[in-house]
């Protein structure tokens, strides 16, 4: 019976060292997450590239971060949409810093995505610039369809489409304009959000270090006190000792005389 219960104990103990080491060996996995690799990086450009159009259209993005986390997978790059998001945002930063450096080969050297990037925005001026001679054609269709019914003096036919054409590309180039500043404000905000976030973690960071030199001060000041004491206890028992020494000396040195 005593053997019974021995094996039971020794099987549950086994069990749970199994579940400890299951639970330890995920919160590695989770913490040692492997770096982008420059394919990976070149695959996930390719797929942001694709939906650039998508992500121009809303703003509410998450199914498709989610959609290009799956085709990363379907490529056998594990990735989330958390961390797809995160990357993008670091490669506009990194693209948006070699925009100052004036060579063009210096810019690829120190950031080796920079046409990668440079041609998915460059696509994207494209797009808006069709996008707004294709409403402005529209609206111009429909201004001449009034202009027909009325009646009056008009301006004559050259004249009047010179002077259109160019009112057309000041209101494209306002438009641009308009857009670009939006997206440099987008991007300014996401980097404020990130030079916030490395504030944040530069400040845990000196209290916890603040914290540790607190603790070893504290540490040497214990120890300091611990070596007086024990110094103090070493002078006492010398001092005793040295008196006893002498007493024995006197005592000797009496009997000596006294023969």
């Amino acid at each position: 019976m005593e053997g019974l219960h021995h094996h039971q104990y020794y099987h549950r103990q086994h069990h749970q060292q199994q579940h400890q080491q299951q639970a330890m060996n995920v919160s590695v996995d989770v913490d040692r997450l492997p770096q982008w690799s420059i394919q990976e990086t070149k695959e996930f450009l390719m797929i942001r590239a694709e939906l650039d159009p998508n992500f121009m259209e809303t703003k509410r993005n998450k199914q498709l971060w989610e959609f290009i986390s799956t085709r990363l997978k379907e490529k056998g790059y594990n990735r989330s949409a958390e961390q797809c998001k995160c990357k993008w945002k670091n490669l506009v930063t990194r693209y948006k810093g070699c925009e100052m450096v004036e060579e063009e080969d210096k810019r690829q050297q120190q950031f080796p995505f920079y046409n990668d990037l440079q041609a998915i925005f460059s696509a994207r001026k494209q797009t808006t610039l069709k996008k707004l001679c294709s409403d402005k054609e529209e609206d111009k269709g429909r201004y001449r369809g009034k202009e027909k019914g009325k009646k009056g003096v008009s301006i004559s036919g050259s004249t009047s489409k010179s002077i259109n054409d160019g009112n057309d590309i000041k209101e494209i180039l306002k438009c641009f304009m308009r857009q670009q500043m939006e997206m440099e404000i987008q991007w300014r905000e996401a980097l404020e959000e990130r030079e916030n976030e490395r504030r944040l973690k530069e400040m845990e960071w000196r209290r916890t270090m603040e914290a540790l030199e607190n603790e070893r001060v504290m540490m040497d000041i214990r120890w300091r006190e611990k070596e007086e004491q024990r110094r103090i206890r070493e002078e006492a028992r010398s001092e005793r000792i040295d008196a006893l020494v002498t007493t024995l000396l006197n005592k000797l040195t009496r009997d000596d005389h006294k023969k």
